[in-house]
């Protein structure tokens, strides 16, 4: 029947939520385009009409629902069976690897500096007790 290619159920679906999403959308901003002009270029008198407190009545929740669900839909998470497959094991990583060049380069100059304090504070306490 169709000569094209054959989609995938993972591009059938999110088809289907772009085109769910954009009709969604665009009756929402129908519905926001016609409270605004009713709002703003209609006369309005001065107590507002019967008729109009029921427009206002039903497009409120309309609205609200479809907010809700364009949300979802933008939100929700599309289900991977890719992300069932097991992961590939850890790299293999040695204590050099985690210490970082600079620290590498200074730490024996800094365990030098340590020994030799102490060989100093040493022969200071031996010439204390001598005299």
């Amino acid at each position: 029947m169709f000569k094209g290619p054959r989609y995938t159920e993972s591009e059938l679906m999110a088809r289907l939520k772009f085109t769910v999403g954009l009709s969604l959308a665009f009756t929402l901003t129908g519905i926001v385009f016609v409270v605004l002009y009713s709002l703003i270029f209609v006369t309005q008198p001065m107590q507002q009409s019967p008729n109009d407190a029921k427009f206002f009545e039903l497009i409120t929740p309309i609205a609200t629902f479809l907010t809700g669900i364009l949300s979802g839909i933008m939100l929700g998470k599309q289900e991977d069976k890719k992300s069932e497959a097991p992961l590939p094991p850890p790299l293999e990583v040695s204590p050099s690897d985690l210490v970082p060049e600079p620290v590498a380069e200074v730490a024996p100059l800094v365990v030098a500096a340590a020994a030799g304090a102490a060989v100093v504070a040493a022969t200071d306490d031996d010439e204390d007790q001598i005299a």
